[in-house]
């Protein structure tokens, strides 16, 4: 074990405890502001700490003098005491003493002060002291546990750094009811939470700065903030455009990473995440000494009250302390062997996350921490669900992915986190990390396998439509097991990782030069088709077919039976110039530009998503709640879906092997397998697509009874305009010509 010259020293042993501290309890962990037994009002600490030789809590003044409590009281690993007199808004951190040892995993230093894992309200800014280096700035070397600059760089996570961090790293807050409107589940009781059934489900991915920094209606000094998107100006849009709930990117406190500040960019998506409890205070308006606490539950308030629930993309997966070369700023310096997976040599990490580090769910403390964290955004700050960054890294035992995982086990189990919505990323960048299809039931997945599919056949990358099938139908083929059904598939074709959706049928190469990585960032694989001009051009038949391409393109997503997933922006044409990895873009180049919508083209295409949204809310064929079973449902009913060629015969076993771009789908309405509230038979409209990927229109004969007497048509994405669409009726069994790339639906007009 080494240990670096001495500057700006912290002393190794604790401090002689003060009069006043009193043994407090272990439960709850965090800081929690009550009243005590004797009626003397103050806070009680509790922190987990397996392993440490001695604890101190740490509090700071306005003028950040620093006062330290040692915690004497030791219940079960969890190190506490009551503090008579600390109120709301006192700012607080740790120093936690015990070994250094790298080789062995411990790297304990009482130099550094760190973060509460259970902090409710972060005041600071990873990253704000950022110090000159080179031609640039790095995060100050002072958040290091180790010696960065250390000569021997293979050797110099192994030498302590005794350099005093607290002026260089943010601080808890403690929070209560007059900075954060703090009351527990009986704070929401007069709160309507839309809880809309999965099958009715249409998601919105967006970020809460980046969906309102731009947007003209939203007052300057609440835009990027959680008031922003809690004013009416941006909950009109989400309601015009009828979506049933907002995904949030990450909202938990997160931090920068260094190879970020060092190029002069930031973490803008927010997978860096630091403080699961505490929502980020770089997103709040009202302030940052619990205010931010508030202010995030009037937001959900508001989406609430607009019939909107809300979902947190959440990554707790791994920290921003990353891998053993990365800072100490938390639960590395609490119990680094007791939080990560740790490699064969205990000085390294083991990393199924690409991040430097993995949690280590199977630990009970560990899953103690998300699964408290998980509740409390229920509970206390009103949330409806949750999306699960890398979720297989959730879901290993020791090393391989285990669908039995305590993760799962106690989700599936726990009275609160059963009744929301899940979703998972289900991957990691382990070995055997990829589990499309593999979580168990109350779990809906973001299915990849939908994304891909939808691109290539539109960009006519795809030889046949046996894959199209499945995914137009809910995926059977992933989900059809063990009571999954199918709205356990997430519907996407872009999210915020990717081209933008107009990137999509504008760029086939990615132009991330921004990033700062020599373009290498991001992935090769964008199955994209520039429409045969690369970027932006002034070519009017390009962009008009571009312009197409995104009609057909929402048009089958919100046409597909499943959960859709919208990304903010995507229905006005946002563009991100070709970067299909914008992380670190905090700018224009990731904001959504409200702009467009002054452009008719874009306008025209927003409206055309939420007609899509009505269509599909009024009719339940539209949102089935089980899978097709290809047999009718009611007495003289047709199969309840079916296919059909061109020629408008049911395809053959065959034609789903035989080159083709194009396929008929029909939905049958009087041939759902479900019953209202009152056990009532669901009867709907029936309804026939055909979708043509080919470059060349195709003559396409209608079915002719028994399953319709005419066609109604709804939808041409070849007019850019609707004028006249619904007007016009053509003879079940009759030939049209099906203009080239396009869909056109139909609603069946019995006889």
């Amino acid at each position: 074990m080494s240990s670096a010259p001495e500057q700006e020293a912290v002393a190794d042993e604790p401090l002689a405890p003060p009069a006043e501290i009193r043994p407090g309890s272990p439960t709850p962990l965090g800081a929690r502001y009550r009243t005590g037994p004797d009626g003397v009002t103050g806070t009680n600490f509790a922190l987990w700490a397996g392993g440490a030789e001695a604890v101190e809590l740490c509090l700071f003044d306005e003028a950040e003098h620093e006062t330290r409590h040692p915690l004497t009281e030791l219940t079960h690993e969890i190190w506490h005491g009551f503090l008579p007199g600390v109120r709301p808004g006192q700012r607080y951190g740790y120093r936690v003493h015990g070994r250094w040892d790298p080789w062995t995993g411990a790297r304990w230093n009482p130099a550094k002060l760190l973060l509460d894992p259970y902090a409710r309200a972060v005041d600071g800014d990873f990253g704000a002291r950022a110090e000159p280096a080179g031609a640039g700035f790095a995060l100050p070397a002072q958040l290091y546990g180790h010696v960065r600059d250390w000569p021997q760089q293979q050797l110099a996570d192994t030498v302590r750094d005794d350099r005093d961090s607290a002026p260089y790293v943010p601080k808890g807050v403690v929070v209560g009811e007059d900075t954060a409107d703090e009351g527990g589940e009986d704070e929401w009781r007069d709160d309507v939470r839309p809880k809309t059934p999965w099958p009715d489900s249409v998601l919105y991915e967006l970020h809460v700065r980046g969906f309102t920094m731009r947007h003209p209606g939203i007052p300057e000094r609440l835009r990027g903030t959680y008031a922003g998107l809690a004013h009416p100006a941006a909950l009109e849009h989400l309601v015009r455009l009828g979506v049933t709930a907002v995904e949030l990117l990450p909202v938990h406190q997160f931090a920068h990473e260094d190879h970020l500040v060092r190029r002069g960019l930031r973490n803008y998506w927010g997978y860096n995440s630091i403080g699961y409890f505490a929502p980020h205070a770089g997103y709040a308006a009202t302030g940052t000494r619990g205010q931010q606490v508030g202010e995030f539950k009037r937001m959900v308030r508001a989406l609430h009250d607009a019939g909107i629930e809300v979902i947190l993309d959440v990554v707790y997966n791994h920290t921003a302390e990353a891998g053993e070369l990365g800072p100490t700023l938390s639960l590395r310096g609490i119990d680094n062997r007791g939080y990560y997976r740790l490699a064969g040599d205990a000085r390294r990490y083991a990393d199924y996350t690409g991040c430097g580090n993995t949690l280590h769910v199977v630990q009970p403390h560990v899953l103690r921490l998300i699964t408290d964290s998980l509740r409390y955004w229920v509970t206390e700050m009103g949330v409806d669900g949750f999306r699960f960054d890398l979720a297989a890294a959730l879901a290993r035992s020791m090393h391989d992915v285990d669908m039995l995982s305590p993760f799962l086990a106690v989700i599936a189990q726990d009275p609160v986190l059963r009744r929301v919505k899940l979703i998972a990323e289900p991957w990691d960048v382990g070995s055997g990390g990829y589990q499309v299809g593999a979580f168990p039931p109350l779990w809906t997945e973001w299915n990849d396998r939908y994304r891909d599919t939808v691109r290539d056949f539109w960009r006519g990358a795809q030889h046949d439509v046996r894959d199209l099938g499945y995914r137009l139908s809910g995926s059977s083929d992933l989900y059809a097991w063990g009571g999954r059904r199918p709205y356990a598939s997430v519907n996407f074709v872009t999210a915020h990782d990717g081209f933008t959706l107009r990137d999509l049928v504008s760029y086939e190469h990615k132009r991330n030069a921004d990033n700062g990585e020599n373009n290498r960032d991001g992935t090769h694989d964008n199955r994209a088709w520039n429409c045969g001009a690369e970027g932006e051009t002034d070519d009017p038949e390009v962009n008009a077919l571009r312009r197409r391409q995104l009609r057909n393109l929402l048009t089958t997503l919100l046409l597909s039976t499943g959960v859709p997933m919208l990304v903010a922006g995507d229905e006005m044409g946002r563009t991100q110039h070709g970067n299909n990895n914008a992380y670190c873009q905090d700018n224009a180049l990731s904001w959504v530009d409200w702009s467009l919508l002054e452009d008719p083209h874009w306008r025209r295409l927003a409206d055309l998503a939420a007609r899509l949204i009505a269509l599909r809310r009024a009719h339940p064929v539209l949102r089935r709640r089980a899978f097709f079973s290809g047999r009718p449902h009611g007495q003289g009913g047709l199969r309840d879906l079916a296919w059909f060629t061109a020629d408008g015969t049911e395809m053959t076993e065959q034609d789903w092997y035989t080159p083709g771009a194009t396929l008929g789908m029909y939905l049958s309405g009087n041939d759902i397998s479900q019953r209202d509230a009152r056990g009532i038979r669901i009867v709907d409209d029936s309804f026939l697509a055909v979708l043509h990927a080919a470059a060349r229109p195709r003559a396409v004969t209608l079915p002719g009874p028994p399953w319709a007497q005419s066609y109604e048509l709804l939808l041409d994405t070849s007019r850019e305009d609707r004028a006249g669409a619904a007007e016009r009726v053509y003879p079940a069994g009759g030939t049209l010509t099906l203009p080239e790339r396009s869909v056109m639906l139909f609603r069946a007009v019995p006889g």
